[in-house]
């Protein structure tokens, strides 16, 4: 797979912009000061007698430069797509979760009982809670622990504690040393078998739909 993105590309130079460097004797504001740069009368004038020529430079920078949006699939990547994608899904979650700018509404169901507000979204507090963003937080942790898993070769071995092994023991008794940690074990299974499960009656949901070959 090979991926190339570039960032946000935009061309548009404000009328306004072309003026200042033209008129440079004459100091002319920009948009984001204090003062408007459309006050005086003659400025409004060739703002709007410029926005043609923009339009039609920014045509032009946009078809010289245009945006890349490369993306290359080998075969090799669709045999465990889930795990292909969990390769870029976990860096792009750890970083929304790092440079997120808010918080989408997340239901109380979803959640456990401890991020659950104590006074409810309503006009008072602009329909948001105290815990609105630690719910979207705790969302970006489970969706990033699910697909490390899907990055680690024995996602199991995090169950079984090794450091009161004795190397030189006999193996049953290394055996009977190593301490699992069985409900944590357990309910991980649990949410591999669900996992799997989910996916195959979606493939089989998928497959119910396609139409038959005569």
């Amino acid at each position: 797979m090979k991926v190339y993105i570039s960032p946000y590309r935009d061309h548009w130079i404000p009328p306004v912009k072309i003026l200042q460097l033209v008129c440079f004797w004459h100091v002319i504001p920009s948009d984001d000061d204090d003062e408007s740069p459309y006050d005086d009368p003659w400025i409004d004038r060739w703002c709007d007698r410029l926005v043609p020529l923009c339009e039609k430079l920014q045509k032009i920078l946009d078809r010289i430069h245009p945006p890349i949006r490369y993306v290359k699939i080998d075969r090799q990547d669709t045999w465990s797509m889930d795990h292909t994608m969990a390769h870029i899904i976990v860096p792009m979650l750890r970083q929304l979760k790092a440079t997120k700018h808010g918080s989408p509404l997340v239901d109380l169901e979803d959640v456990p009982e401890h991020l659950h507000p104590k006074v409810p979204a309503s006009a008072s507090n602009g329909y948001t809670d105290e815990t609105v963003h630690e719910r979207w937080a705790w969302v970006m942790d489970e969706m990033i622990w699910a697909f490390e898993q899907e990055l680690e070769d024995d996602s199991e071995s995090k169950f079984h504690d090794h450091s009161g092994v004795d190397n030189n023991a006999p193996l049953n008794t290394q055996m009977s040393q190593i301490k699992t940690d069985w409900d944590g074990l357990r309910a991980y299974r649990d949410w591999e078998t669900d996992r799997k499960s989910t996916r195959l009656n979606s493939s089989h949901s998928r497959a119910s739909r396609m139409p038959s070959s005569a």
